[in-house]
């Protein structure tokens, strides 16, 4: 882990004790990298439970409840899934925040609309709040992939703080 997943992890324990809220995560291209640096930080079971890492459209569908329409027609890597996989991941868990990430990390699985280094973040909180947010980021695989998870945590904390 590198010292800005570590700060961002620490940061989002730090608000969400505070406030006394729980979190949690619905992976895809990040495959756990999200729940991997929230547990990192000691003491994180004070306010993390559990993650899905849901890879596989039929995953998404059947444990987060993404509807199977949403990702015929706008495929998995979309505004639409990132937001159910939050939303789903939030219900599942009984959290008060969760973030979801879907993505194409490469080398392959690009096209020209969704090239590779596409990334939705979903982000789920009270009272319905949610939101999304494509990025594009550059490097290989491991680069895309650790990009995405400090954005997930960077988003995470700046919508609790909003």
């Amino acid at each position: 882990m590198t010292d800005s997943l570590d700060a961002l992890a620490d940061q989002l324990g730090q608000l969400l004790s505070a406030r006394g809220q729980r979190v949690t995560c619905a992976e895809s291209c990040t495959g756990g990298g999200v729940a991997e640096a929230i547990t990192r930080v000691a003491g994180s079971s004070g306010w993390f439970d559990c993650g899905f890492v849901t890879y596989a459209n039929s995953a998404k569908a059947q444990v987060l409840g993404v509807d199977s329409a949403s990702l015929a027609q706008h495929g998995a890597v979309s505004e639409t899934v990132v937001r159910e996989m939050a939303v789903g991941a939030r219900a599942r868990a009984g959290a008060d925040w969760a973030v979801a990430t879907s993505g194409i990390a490469g080398p392959g699985g690009g096209t020209s609309d969704k090239p590779v280094g596409t990334v939705w973040i979903g982000v789920a909180g009270p009272d319905d709040h949610t939101g999304a947010w494509c990025f594009h980021f550059a490097g290989n695989r491991s680069g895309v992939r650790k990009a995405a998870t400090e954005q997930a945590l960077a988003l995470l904390i700046q919508q609790i703080t909003v």
